[in-house]
């Protein structure tokens, strides 16, 4: 462990700080006890940050944890992740917009958490019907909104530039269509999602 996190239970931030051991264990060195990755997962939904580290080298590794958490909630069967979004996700590996995706994700999903408590009012008030598309359309403009100021914020040639717009052509009309038809699948699986969870909660 390296001197920097050596016999520390908290970051300067406040965060609590949990040691990897080689035998994969989690050592949560704020309780002095050993957790599980359900437990760090609970610690996340109640709001409680934390950090990971690799116990032998000290290197951070919490991102690699979230991840390992996000799988294992996924083979449970609790499905957030449509089929579609993690291909289009896998294809921005090496891309050249790679860079933006992490801000943009990150946006989106912060518009989609402020606008969470709004979005369960719309359904209790829907007389037990789960909500239609139009509520969605709105979140959509929006997280566009969002990453076209990101790409602006990132641009090389600074905040005022604004890309320029492609000659109409057959394959760029062909790429805004499969845009379009990736975009209504994800629509519609979270249209689904909501759908279950309505009945769920009924």
């Amino acid at each position: 462990m390296s001197e920097k996190t050596k016999g520390r239970s908290k970051t300067d931030g406040g965060a609590v700080v949990i040691k990897k051991y080689a035998n994969r264990r989690l050592y949560n060195t704020a309780t002095s006890s050993y957790v599980t990755l359900d437990f760090l997962a609970e610690m996340v939904k109640e709001g409680e940050d934390f950090v990971v580290y690799d116990a032998k080298s000290g290197e951070d590794i919490t991102r690699s944890v979230l991840t390992q958490i996000i799988f294992e909630e996924e083979s449970k069967g609790q499905n957030l992740l449509p089929i579609q979004f993690l291909r289009q996700l896998i294809k921005f590996y090496g891309d050249s917009l790679q860079t933006f995706v992490p801000s943009y994700l990150e946006m989106s999903m912060d518009a989609f958490s402020r606008n969470q408590e709004e979005m369960r009012s719309r359904m209790r008030d829907a007389f037990g019907g789960a909500p239609g598309y139009a509520m969605f359309d709105e979140s959509v403009r929006k997280n566009m909104e969002l990453y076209e100021q990101a790409m602006k914020m990132f641009s090389p040639l600074g905040p005022s530039y604004t890309p320029p717009k492609a000659a109409p052509a057959a394959a760029a009309s062909e790429e805004s269509d499969a845009d379009i038809n990736a975009l209504k699948s994800q629509v519609a699986a979270l249209q689904r999602k909501l759908d279950k969870l309505q009945s769920d909660d009924e």
